[in-house]
């Protein structure tokens, strides 16, 4: 009767205790987890879109610049290698529009500057909705050893008014054939990456 009993029996408090305190922690864990995969997910657009920027400012640098005078009979031009100078606004124009939220950008915003500065020279531009405000500077436009570019990413995801910081570098440097070429930096640096 009392082998019967015993396979009758149900859990015993203590033991429902213990398991409700597991899955309590599981939750936390998972939660946690699930909190900084999203915030991963969202800086992807900063890393792939700076990425892109240091492409595009290389590709600008390899680009034939040349002078837009008609040449005279048996005359010749150099061409003209040059880094695409600053830019004169940040897309969107304040870190309000992206304060915990994402922005709409206009292709206005985009097509500021000219063949040589700015957005234009470039070739950047996002369709989507954006998480994060850029920017992109530059020292020297002339195509001389040493000329850098920075391209840049705020943003805000948590919307305290804190900024994160995304940046990729970029400098002019004499090649192994002795000519100029633009090497990029392996890594995005970041600062507060989950604001």
């Amino acid at each position: 009767m009392n082998a019967r009993r015993a396979l009758k029996r149900g859990f015993t408090l203590v033991e429902l205790m213990i398991v409700v305190a597991i899955i309590g922690v599981l939750a936390a864990l998972a939660i946690y987890g699930v909190r900084k995969y999203i915030a991963n997910s969202k800086t992807a657009e900063a890393r792939n879109s700076l990425g892109q920027m240091a492409k595009d400012a290389s590709s600008a640098f390899n680009r034939e610049g040349m002078k837009g005078t008609v040449l005279t009979l048996k005359a010749s031009t150099a061409v003209i290698n040059r880094l695409c100078g600053a830019t004169t606004n940040t897309v969107p124009s304040t870190s309000k529009n992206i304060k915990g939220k994402k922005y709409q950008s206009s292709p206005a915003e985009w097509n500021t500057g000219s063949a040589q500065v700015g957005w234009q020279c470039l070739h950047f531009s996002m369709d989507d909705p954006q998480y994060y405000m850029y920017d992109y500077k530059s020292t020297g436009t002339a195509g001389a050893d040493g000329d850098t570019f920075q391209a840049l990413a705020y943003g805000d995801l948590n919307g305290d008014g804190t900024l994160s910081t995304f940046e990729l570098d970029g400098k002019i440097q004499k090649g192994s054939s002795g000519g100029l070429v633009v090497n990029i930096a392996p890594n995005i640096q970041s600062t507060d990456p989950e604001e």
